[in-house]
């Protein structure tokens, strides 16, 4: 692998937001998630979990549900009283209706996915009817007392339950009118508490309606009567959501408690038809409140305070026996925050509403191998730069010189000018950007910093020159015809002549920069790229995809490199293709053309060419350390892979030099620190 002096960056101080609610997407297989600053992402379930595309966050945007209706369209609802659909291919927001209800509580759409339905603040359930362009209002259901918590259809479209504080109202949605009216016990522990919060329902084509409440429990009713059938007490604490798989034989509910408990309908007997709803398990993967459930086919889904987005396999419905590689717990995103300048040793941290500069610390020890050095220079935090407004960054950059910092937002684009005199630092924005380059989506400057590189959400991928402190838009390469397609990753070679882009339909295209064509279009693949780089003299563009497949394509020959047609005949190891986190940044050393750098969160690995692949027989990961020396070249000779799983959380890992690298950590303990405390449980003996 070689020896490297690594600097071990753990002040990065990133929280990620809470999960508020998600949906899940039967037909296309994926998840949309909200968090509470507003951001909207969407998963990829059959792209091996893979976050492919996000929405930034807005501080008045407060979503509190989250729909998917008409095939693939997606809708969020909040507490501004606004109803909006996004835009999957541009990435941005098509329009915000407002409900005028105040603060929507609760949405759900029609099991034909036509219709669209929110609970308001006012006590009004409100029905929208879902054109092709746009949604309109068609009429509101009687009024209730409270807030609209929680809202269902039934399967046939014809009734609606809604929670609300103290009860719940079932709804015939011809006539808009209540047809029952179920009051909540109030009972909790044997006391009665002021108010019972209906946080769930669930109707289903039986009739049974479930509902989940502040006070612990998991209720039956019969919508045709209005009257209790069956009632479970869970927790000690709320159990705020459900939900419900689309057979009806099992449903899933979250607690305050940080407990997920699993429903199933069992027979009463072995031979009896009659069957019934049992508690079957209980699963605590989250320290603090589960905010939002949901049940695919083939897993448990769930999410909360704690940021972790927890997928929990049904062991009888997959494939995989083996539990521990089949749990997924995501809680980083899927793209990077972090930028670095060489040159200067400084690292650029995105933040929602701010960017901090850091200079590296350094020093003049020396040790061997494993030692950690005592630094003779800190780490300098030199500059915090806060945005204006209410929107979060999208994404930002910082030059390889480290003389321009450049960040986006959905409305402005920003490009400051830094000025380095001794130890003193200055800023000045240049003005006047011009309004095409807002929204967007990734940002990178070449390598010698004279020219900036914009994909916009447009599709449109913008060339602007630097020099001094000034700017000049060069060229803008459009979009195919007819397609509008956000480009999500850019990577530029060392020379500045080639331009790869990377759109969110896993299509690369790359363009040549000196002449301002479209080179050539790498060959589709069935699973979105998560990282790309050209490699220096040889301008070899790696790839890196969701399914944890890497390809190296030659950009002057406009075809696979011969040792890419060698990796994808004889194949990948099959403990390679079962890690979970996708690789996020690939870099080169300047030295060793043969190598290839790249991590994803829990691992670093170096693909050496020169050595033959590893085949499932072979050890891919020793994680003991070398015994003597004829161990250490026993080892770096073996095979290509060297990984390293020394550094984690990984959120970015790059070499500053030939003998140094920079490693960013985020370790989960201080993240959680960082969180509101959980619900103190009484434990035995305390």
């Amino acid at each position: 692998m070689g020896e490297f002096k690594v600097h071990r960056v753990r002040f990065f101080n990133y929280v990620p937001s809470g999960i508020r609610c998600v949906a899940y997407n039967n037909q296309s297989n994926r998840l949309a998630v909200s968090r509470t600053d507003g951001t909207v992402e969407v998963y990829n379930l059959s792209a091996n979990y893979f976050q492919e595309k996000f929405f930034p966050g807005h501080e008045s945007r407060a979503t509190e549900a989250l729909c998917w209706a008409e095939g693939q369209r997606l809708f969020s609802a909040g507490l501004n009283g606004e109803i909006m659909e996004y835009d999957l291919q541009a990435l941005n927001i098509k329009y915000a209706v407002d409900a005028f209800g105040g603060p929507i509580w609760s949405m759900a759409a029609s099991p034909s996915g036509s219709q669209l339905l929110v609970g308001c603040e006012d006590g009004s359930v409100k029905l929208f009817q879902i054109t092709p362009d746009k949604i309109q209002f068609e009429r509101n259901f009687d009024r209730q007392k409270s807030r609209i918590l929680s809202l269902s259809w039934h399967p046939s479209g014809t009734h609606i339950a809604a929670g609300s504080i103290d009860y719940i109202s079932v709804f015939d949605v011809k006539s808009g009118s209540a047809v029952h009216k179920m009051i909540v016990d109030r009972q909790y522990m044997g006391v009665s508490k002021r108010k019972c919060i209906v946080w769930g329902v669930a109707f289903l084509s039986d009739g049974t309606v479930i509902s989940v409440d502040s006070a612990g429990k998991v209720q039956f009713w019969d919508s045709a009567t209005g009257t209790l059938v069956n009632s479970h007490l869970i927790a000690n604490a709320d159990v705020q959501s459900i939900a419900v798989a689309e057979q009806e034989d099992s449903f899933v509910v979250g607690t305050a408690e940080g407990t997920v408990f699993h429903f199933q309908l069992v027979p009463v007997t072995s031979n009896s038809s009659e069957k019934q709803w049992v508690r079957t398990k209980p699963f605590q993967h989250h320290t603090h409140d589960v905010r939002t459930v949901a049940h695919s086919p083939t897993a448990l889904i769930s999410g909360g305070t704690d940021t972790h987005l927890v997928i929990r396999p049904l062991m009888e419905k997959v494939e995989v026996k083996n539990y521990d590689a089949a749990l997924r717990k995501i809680t980083f995103p899927h793209r990077r925050l972090i930028s670095c300048s060489k040159k200067r040793q400084l690292l650029l941290f995105q933040f929602a509403h701010h960017l901090e500069l850091w200079r590296l610390g350094s020093t003049v020890a020396t040790g061997k191998n494993g030692d950690t050095l005592p630094l003779s220079k800190n780490a300098d935090h030199l500059l915090h730069l806060k945005t204006k407004g209410p929107e979060n960054i999208i994404c930002s950059c910082i030059s390889p010189c480290g003389s321009w910092i450049a960040y986006s937002t959905v409305s402005r684009f920003f490009l400051y000018r830094l000025n380095y005199e001794h130890d003193n630092i200055s800023l000045k924005r240049v003005s006047k950007m011009p309004p095409f380059l807002r929204s967007a989506l990734q940002i990178l400057f070449s390598e010698d910093s004279t020219k900036l590189f914009v994909a916009s959400n447009q599709g449109a991928l913008h060339i602007v020159q630097l020099s001094g402190g000034s700017f000049k838009h060069l060229h803008a390469f459009q979009p195919q015809s007819g397609t509008v397609e956000a480009m999500c990753l850019l990577a530029v070679s060392s020379d500045g002549n080639w331009l790869a882009a990377s759109g969110t339909s896993a299509g690369v295209h790359v363009y040549n920069v000196k002449q301002l064509k479209l080179h050539c279009t790498v060959p589709a693949y069935n699973f979105p790229v998560t990282a790309m780089a050209i490699a220096p003299n040889t301008n070899n563009l790696v790839i890196a995809h969701s399914d944890q497949q890497v390809f190296e394509y030659s950009i002057p020959d406009k075809q696979y490199t011969d040792w890419s047609r060698t990796v994808q005949k004889q194949g990948f190891h099959h403990l390679w293709l079962q890690r979970d986190t996708p690789i996020t940044h690939i870099s080169f050393h300047p030295k060793r053309p043969m190598h290839i750098l790249l991590h994803d969160a829990y691992m670093f690995c170096i693909i050496d060419k020169s050595l033959p692949l590893p085949n499932d027989r072979t050890l891919l990961y020793n994680p003991f350390p070398p015994t003597n020396e004829s161990d250490v070249v026993r080892r770096r000779t073996a095979h290509a892979f060297k990984i390293s799983k020394i550094y984690k959380p990984l959120l970015f890992m790059d070499l500053l030099d030939e003998r140094t690298l920079v490693a960013v950590e985020r370790p989960l303990d201080d993240i959680i620190a960082q969180l509101p405390p959980p619900i103190k449980k009484k434990k035995f003996g305390t």
